[in-house]
């Protein structure tokens, strides 16, 4: 089964939440997400993520702030869009390193995983009110915490369920059965979510000429062959349809959806990805290219010409640009992309 990227593996992504509505950061992409309903996906909307506010470490919220975790300091903002000039604070050392942080009920929540512990502070700079408690081993499934109201939430894959968020009063007590399905409009901008709602990531070689020389003479092949090449922009950007985008320059209509696929094919197979780097292809809408070829085929030689191209489920969405020629029928084993970075 495809899963969802943890939070350890995905840098600059988090979930946060105020009195009322959760909020999904993608600061690897500059942009969130609001999301007042997991459930059906009503009203999401997208929005850009302050110079300031990009690249977090964590992200947190109360109901006057949010707060941008950068390595030991961290950043009160009112507003992840508009925000840009704010002084960054210290955090206590007891307050540093965690895993997961979260604001809940007038506290803030620090979570160790690897100690099994979490820290309930009233102050994140002076550890006001610092206390230790036990993670109840439940809540160590989750990937993304943050709290709305008056319970802290969790989202974690469950093998047979799918994408559920669980609730919790307490970190140290966690009573399985409260738990809801998440939307597919919201799972679509979670790290990974592509693979889990579209199908899994594929990379493939296709043959689309075939060129036969039964003649007992070399034959000297010239001719135009037309090849498709760029992302299939307008057939994928059916997964923003119940978004509303609310966003500067960063990203013109459909770039927003290049960028979360771009970011699919990049992941390991583990999480429904290929593992490659596709930022040098082209990713303007799909277009049929016209190329003249010349080939010299042997006699009984037989050559096939082969595009690479990549896609989620079953459909190919991103054709590449160079084509291999071959002079056997089965498609080559060669990855013409870069692997993606760590």
């Amino acid at each position: 089964m495809d899963r969802i990227v943890p939070k350890k593996k995905a840098q600059g992504v988090d979930i946060c939440g105020d009195s009322k509505l959760v909020y999904i950061v993608r600061s690897d992409l500059g942009c969130y997400m609001k999301c007042p309903d997991f459930i059906h996906g009503k009203d999401l909307s997208v929005h850009s993520l302050s110079l300031p506010c990009k690249g977090g470490d964590h992200y947190l919220a109360d109901k006057d702030h949010f707060y941008v975790i950068k390595k030991n300091e961290f950043l009160p903002v009112t507003n992840m869009t508009t925000d840009t000039l704010r002084k960054a604070v210290p955090l206590h050392p007891n307050c540093q390193g965690g895993d997961h942080y979260l604001s809940h009920s007038g506290y803030f929540f620090i979570i160790f995983l690897d100690k099994g512990i979490y820290r309930r502070t009233t102050n994140l700079n002076s550890d006001a009110d610092g206390h230790e408690y036990p993670l109840d081993p439940g809540c160590k499934a989750g990937l993304y915490f943050w709290a709305t109201g008056n319970l802290i939430h969790f989202l974690r894959d469950d093998s047979k369920w799918g994408v559920q968020v669980d609730f919790v009063n307490e970190l140290n007590e966690f009573i399985p059965g409260l738990e809801i399905s998440v939307h597919p409009d919201v799972i679509n901008f979670l790290p990974g979510g592509l693979a889990v709602t579209q199908g899994s990531a594929f990379g493939k070689w296709e043959n689309i000429k075939s060129i036969d020389n039964p003649s007992s003479s070399v034959l000297n092949w010239e001719k135009k062959i037309t090849k498709k090449v760029g992302f299939t922009r307008e057939k994928m950007s059916s997964i923003e349809h119940n978004w509303k985008i609310s966003m500067t320059a960063t990203y013109q209509s459909g770039d927003l959806t290049a960028a979360f696929a771009k970011y699919q094919f990049s992941l390991g197979a583990e999480y429904g990805g290929v593992k490659v780097d596709t930022d040098k292809e082209q990713w303007s809408e799909a277009t049929d290219v016209e190329e003249t070829m010349k080939i010299e085929i042997k006699p009984g030689q037989s050559i096939y010409i082969w595009q690479y191209n990549l896609g989620l489920g079953k459909e190919s969405v991103l054709f590449c640009r160079d084509l291999l020629i071959d002079d056997v029928p089965t498609p080559p084993t060669k990855i013409p992309l870069p692997a993606a970075p760590q």
